[in-house]
């Protein structure tokens, strides 16, 4: 694995004022030291101090075994230290009421900030109304602050920029999986930057609000969809298939023998579309293209000139898309791996109850960059067919024919064959309200990462200003 070569210069009282006058480069090259200089420049407050709640308001969860249910009435959604990153919360796993019930000290409340707090430490989240009362793993930090003494987003803010962000990883611990607990933040200094903090704290409310709104969107455009296409509701299966017996005539088995393929989980979505008495349509007749990029060697490069973003497969889910890294725009074939407004996404292997098969609409910086080759194409002749195609596949009809056609019994897995048989109804006309009702909630969240973006650089900008 080759190691990136970085230098720096820093003053010698950056040496004299570190713990213990440490000569190693590791804290300077973090940004932390250099975060608590700047911070110096203004009055600041513990972190510790400007928390409240069960454990002083900095926590995790404990460690347990959950108990996994698949009935939502039975139900409470438990957040993993991934899915507090997602755009989309519809298919959280579920532990039983039983469990959650007594560890509700450990729930997650409208404007916490969530911190990752193993593995890749440090990553934030804002806690927004659709969160509030889930519980969650314990690899994953709880902020709660005291909102007599500091607006929730400012602090989010400052602890997602570069320097509250530095300073939170600096007491990471551990050689293979790093981690960091709530001790080894009490001490993090907070800047008090004045009329700052309001104009910061509404930014990442308005962002919370559009990610609120997006999600209720989905739903009910998901909703209106099954209406025009007179489909009943289908109850949701998180893990993508349950238990049950259903005898098939032995005609239907030559092609396939998978018994979720044959399933009533299946049938049941199948059986619904064929009595609509709208016409059906195969994606892979009404895509301009469906198609899966080669596999290729990836070439990293450094600078954004001459490379691309590129996402994996759960990046793509979260709230703010990040890329892995750059690879090069000169490398053979990269065009197949670029993907466009026109284009719906769907993650070809992974486990059932993993995103398998849950369609994506590319937003934020995925748009004109690179995507893994474990996500299918479609790619659509315009943005409006697409939105269709990403709300059908979406709807509860298109996801268990995606499901049902994956193969394979330790990973599972779709191909590009299997995608285009999917069915979808076609609506005529109301395509159009569909497809532009999907292209509006992708702004929402386009939307909500400049909001954020905005409120993470004003905070940057403070500091670094006042801090010289």
């Amino acid at each position: 694995m080759k190691r990136k070569f970085t230098c720096t210069i820093i003053p010698s009282s950056w040496v004299e004022n570190s713990e213990g006058r440490r000569l190693d480069c590791g804290p300077y090259m973090t940004g932390a030291i250099e975060a608590k200089e700047l911070i110096k420049n203004f009055p600041n407050e513990n972190l510790a101090s400007l928390t409240e709640g069960f454990s002083g308001g900095i926590f995790k969860a404990p460690r347990l075994s959950p108990n996994y249910v698949t009935d939502p009435s039975f139900g409470h959604p438990y957040l993993s230290s991934t899915d507090i990153l997602w755009s989309d919360l519809s298919y959280v796993p579920l532990i039983s009421n039983y469990q959650a019930r007594v560890l509700s000290d450990f729930y997650v409340r409208r404007g916490m900030t969530l911190v990752s707090s193993s593995g890749e430490t440090g990553r934030t989240s804002y806690a927004r109304d659709e969160m509030d009362g889930m519980m969650g793993s314990p690899h994953f930090m709880r902020i709660n602050p005291a909102r007599s003494k500091i607006k929730p987003g400012y602090l989010y803010a400052f602890l997602s920029s570069k320097y509250g962000n530095a300073l939170m990883v600096s007491g990471t611990y551990g050689s293979i999986i790093q981690a960091i607990e709530p001790h080894h933040i009490f001490e993090l200094p907070v800047p008090r930057l004045g009329g700052v903090e309001d104009e910061v704290d509404s930014l990442v409310e308005e962002a919370a609000q559009c990610r609120d709104a997006a999600n209720t969107l989905l739903k009910d455009t998901i909703k209106q969809f099954e209406e025009y296409a007179q489909l009943p509701e289908l109850p949701s299966s998180i893990y993508g298939g349950f238990y049950g017996i259903r005898a098939v005539n032995s005609s239907v088995l030559w092609k396939r023998l998978d018994g979720l393929f044959h399933s009533s989980y299946h049938n049941e979505a199948l059986s619904a579309l064929n009595a609509s008495p709208f016409p059906k349509i195969r994606i892979e007749d009404l895509a301009d293209s469906l198609f899966e990029p080669l596999r290729l060697k990836r070439i990293h490069v450094d600078d954004p000139d001459y490379g691309l973003p590129f996402f994996g497969t759960s990046e793509i889910m979260w709230s703010e898309p990040i890329p892995k890294y750059l690879i090069s725009r000169r490398q053979e074939h990269v065009e197949t791996f670029v993907v466009t407004e026109k284009s719906v996404l769907i993650p070809r292997s992974g486990q059932l109850s993993g995103i398998i098969g849950t369609p994506v609409l590319p937003y934020g910086a995925m748009i004109g960059g690179a995507v893994s080759e474990h996500a299918i194409r479609i790619q659509s002749k315009n943005s409006n067919d697409a939105g269709y195609m990403f709300i059908a596949l979406r709807s509860e009809y298109g996801r268990r024919q995606l499901k049902s056609r994956a193969y394979g019994s330790s990973i599972p897995t779709l191909d590009v064959t299997q995608v285009g048989k999917v069915l979808i109804p076609d609506i005529g006309e109301k395509k159009e309200i569909i497809g532009q009702a999907a292209l509006n909630l992708t702004g929402m969240r386009d939307k909500a990462i400049g909001l954020e973006k905005q409120a993470i650089a004003v905070v940057e900008r403070a500091i670094k200003e006042g801090g010289h």
